[in-house]
């Protein structure tokens, strides 16, 4: 397994229409090859190529005292000069 170095990291409280502005949002920057992420001083951009790896994950937690955590993940990777995959379908 290779080393993984974490570059950038945000994790917050927001209402359903604000994370559903923000993904939308970035789905725009997504579709333009750029997104740049600013949190105080952070700051990272990332110049995307033609060809992504989409992974959706859904999972629930026992967090003991608080209860079932029901998490969606959306996570988008990529490998310089990749070729495409198979599509996923929304049902």
């Amino acid at each position: 397994m290779g080393k993984e170095t974490r570059l950038f990291k945000s994790e917050e409280r927001k209402n359903r229409p604000d994370v559903s502005a923000f993904l939308h949002q970035l789905a725009d920057k997504i579709a333009e090859g750029q997104v740049v992420l600013r949190q105080g001083q952070e700051e990272i951009a990332l110049q995307l190529p033609h060809n992504l790896i989409l992974e959706i994950q859904v999972e629930d937690e026992d967090k003991k005292q608080k209860g079932i955590q029901h998490s969606l993940e959306v996570e988008i990777k990529w490998f310089d000069d990749d070729a495409p995959g198979g599509p996923l379908e929304l049902g």
